[in-house]
């Protein structure tokens, strides 16, 4: 794979105060093309180290975000964005591997907008045809590489630190959609990222992890990779990240939920990742 490098804002609160600080970094990222003109951006994420979970001093943190435990991930590639409707609509059109699936299954339309109301399965279908056009390994995240992608380097609750600037999110009480119906907005539209370069980690859409539920982390894996259960047929699976209609508190990098894995909702998307 040909990487480039791309620049982007990040955006930093500073603690106690309404200060935002806006940097220029950068990162190497690949395209896919999905044909008719449709890419897929793909932003190269490092290996490292990090605590996941929430510590006993967080006020916010729900039992099911403990014990925190340090957790060392590989590096790999992740969508930029949620999994766009455009995109979707592209690999839809491909052969099955195993299901069908709706070209256009979300509620809130726009080829922009992330695609919703996709099951599990249908999104790992997505990843099953998608490994097939490109010849790479595409899958969903483990619940480990989605938080440590979203934290890009923080321990604060959200990427941005301590505080979620409700004018660059899309949850509940955004000032910037107030006086527009709720509902997804398109990816990116806020202009900025992470420290990684990954948008719309904190609302918008929950994002789907390949992860069974477990209720806590005694036991979890430390070396990144899905937790998985014996018989994970029909387990409910990890999603990550809050949506558009979440209190600030269900959008930390910590935050976890949980749905049945056949649950189509217009809460839920999801993106991918590209193993190295």
């Amino acid at each position: 794979m040909n990487t480039q490098e791309f620049e982007f804002d990040v955006v930093t609160v500073q603690p106690k105060a309404s200060k935002i600080n806006l940097n220029r970094s950068h990162s190497q990222y690949f395209t896919e093309e999905l044909g008719n003109q449709i890419v897929l951006e793909m932003v190269s994420i490092p290996k490292g180290s990090f605590m996941m979970g929430s510590s006993e001093s967080e006020l916010e943190a729900y039992d099911s975000e403990k014990p925190q435990h340090q957790v060392t991930v590989k590096p790999f590639f992740m969508g930029k964005y949620p999994v766009t409707q455009a995109q979707w609509q592209a690999i839809a059109a491909l052969d099955p591997v195993e299901l069908t699936l709706n070209p256009e299954p979300a509620r809130y339309k726009g080829t922009d907008r992330p695609v919703e109301k996709v099951s599990w399965y249908e999104a790992v279908e997505f990843c099953w045809r998608l490994s097939r056009l490109t010849g790479r390994i595409y899958r969903l995240p483990s619940e480990a590489e989605w938080e440590y992608a979203c934290r890009a380097g923080t321990n604060s609750r959200f990427h941005f630190g301590r505080r979620l600037p409700k004018n660059l999110v899309n949850c509940y009480g955004s000032l910037s959609m107030q006086g527009y119906e709720k509902g997804t907005t398109p990816v990116g539209i806020f202009g900025v990222a992470n420290a990684f370069g990954l948008y719309d980690m904190h609302g918008n859409v929950y994002e789907w992890c390949a992860d069974c539920w477990h209720d806590n982390y005694e036991g979890a894996p430390s070396d990144g990779s899905a937790w998985l259960s014996e018989d994970e047929e029909g387990e409910d699976r990890v999603i990550r990240g809050g949506f558009w209609l979440s209190y600030p508190r269900h959008c930390r990098s910590a935050f976890r939920d949980s749905c049945e894995p056949d649950l189509r909702s217009s809460t839920v998307g999801f993106r991918v990742v590209c193993e190295i």
